[in-house]
């Protein structure tokens, strides 16, 4: 008789304890299609618990000084840098991606994040001004706001977690956080390394489960002032609706179509190298990846088949392998919606040229039921598809020529999406005049993915509102106010 499989059951973390929840979601392994992990679907009342537990924390957190808030976030990213290998190894597991990009990228930068922000958190100036024919003196203090709302989406799970959870905590606020309930699994060991980090009980809450129940009662909830969100476009309009009547402060960091621009003196090397990077890095599952890629039409025919041929040795497989730069898809649902659009593709005249339908995988038989797909490419698209307006969130990419440089900045801007761009070009005024045309919150030029983050991150349009990084989240995370001192 075959012995009944053993799942990792997690629980919600709510005022400094693990609650256990009555109902649970199942969680696959993308890698082999089978159900690992139980994540509770929590509701309207875990959120009020966890809601009430962040309130009662606040006014001792607020209270505590920048440093010795800053000493709790360093000493939790020494925990995290201390437990790299396992978090990774969960990360991989959890959504898909290789060991190897949980272990150098994921795991590194959710350290940094909060070793990041404790510094940040030191160095913010206030305003001044003097009014002497009034014998007034004008400062502005920031305040935390109360209880954050945050939540993170599935491709760069705890990477993404931190990003707000760090500077929530170190403006002085208490948070309420709900990680997507497909990726959960590095969230909760992160509430294990609360108590030894010394952040005290209420501070970070964290409630698993689904956006239509969890989600929508921690946006809805009328003693949560401020929602800090990643993930779709199409969830963000329902956030925006939901907290609507309480006028809640919002930053929404949304998807992305973004297009690389190379004009014909880029440096090919570089670029074809970096661009299938940008293109297919972590399964195309990051909103920076690259999407659309307008090639000047004297290299066109050069880029492409260079760019095919690298692509083709971009190696998709077991997440483990170490050999393996792609693993697999988040899910099943995922993995057909981004096979549609390659169909899609070909029944409107498009070519694949490596990838889905062209290239088979060799998987190993444990991974046979996983949701893999190869780096695809595709060309002959008319900007007007669906397939080169929306966003995809998978390992294909398409190219296409251009003639000028006029042609290539309307191309890049002709999609509702504004959130990443990358111009390849050595002709200095060129790249400084392409970048300011671009429709996009970043652009990078000769490069990809170099990031200060003391610099705003976000997007234009239907890319977010707000922005994240060094100053602008600490202004996200505060309430502003004038003082006058009448001497």
């Amino acid at each position: 008789m075959a012995k009944p499989h053993s799942h990792l059951v997690l629980e919600n973390y709510i005022g400094g304890t693990f609650v256990p929840c009555r109902s649970h979601i199942d969680s696959y392994d993308p890698s082999t299609g089978e159900v690992y992990c139980r994540v509770p679907d929590s509701g309207r009342e875990e959120v009020e618990a966890a809601v009430a537990a962040a309130k009662e924390a606040f006014p001792a957190w607020s209270q505590r000084s920048p440093e010795q808030r800053a000493t709790v976030l360093n000493k939790l990213a020494e925990l995290i840098q201390d437990n790299l290998e396992d978090l990774a190894q969960a990360e991989s597991r959890d959504q898909g991606k290789t060991v190897t990009f949980a272990r150098t990228v994921d795991i590194p930068r959710s350290a940094y994040n909060f070793r990041f922000f404790a510094s940040s958190a030191l160095h913010h100036l206030s305003e001044c001004s003097q009014m002497d024919h009034m014998g007034c003196l004008n400062y502005t203090l920031r305040c935390p706001v109360g209880v954050a709302g945050l939540i993170s989406p599935w491709n760069l799970p705890l990477y993404l977690l931190t990003w707000k959870i760090a500077p929530a905590i170190a403006a002085g606020n208490t948070v309420v956080a709900k990680p997507s309930e497909m990726t959960s699994v590095t969230a909760w060991m992160l509430c294990k390394l609360m108590e030894q980090a010394g952040v005290p009980p209420g501070v970070v809450n964290m409630v698993f489960g689904s956006g239509p129940r969890a989600g929508s009662a921690l946006v809805s909830h009328p003693e949560v002032p401020l929602i800090s969100f990643t993930g779709s476009t199409a969830t963000a309009r329902v956030i925006t609706e939901l907290s609507a009547p309480f006028c809640k402060k919002l930053s929404l960091e949304l998807g992305g179509k973004n297009p690389a621009l190379v004009f014909a003196d880029a440096d090919l090397d570089q670029c074809v190298e970096t661009t299938v990077r940008s293109s297919f890095s972590n399964q195309g599952e990051i909103c920076l990846c690259t999407s659309r890629i307008y090639v000047e039409r004297s290299i066109y025919a050069e880029f492409l088949e260079r760019f095919v041929a690298a692509a083709r040795k971009w190696r998709t497989g077991d997440p483990s392998d170490g050999a393996n730069n792609n693993g697999a898809l988040i899910s099943k649902e995922h993995l057909e919606k981004v096979r549609g659009f390659v169909a899609l593709a070909k029944s409107e005249g498009g070519v694949v040229h490596c990838g889905e339908g062209v290239d088979e995988l060799d998987l190993p038989e444990r991974n046979a039921g996983g949701y893999f797909m190869a780096a695809t490419v595709v060309t002959g698209v008319p900007d007007s598809s669906r397939v080169m307006q929306e966003e995809i969130f998978g390992p294909v990419t398409c190219v296409s020529p251009f003639d000028t440089e006029d042609e290539a900045v309307s191309r890049a801007n002709g999609v509702r999406y504004g959130l990443g761009a990358a111009v390849w070009s050595r002709d200095v005024g060129r790249v400084h005049r392409v970048a300011r045309r671009v429709q996009a919150g970043l652009v990078w030029t000769n490069c990809w993915l170099v990031r200060d983050l003391n610099l705003p991150f976000g997007g234009m349009k239907h890319s977010g509102v707000g922005r994240e990084g060094g100053r602008d989240s600490y202004h996200f995370f505060t309430e502003v106010k004038s003082v006058s001192i009448k001497h």
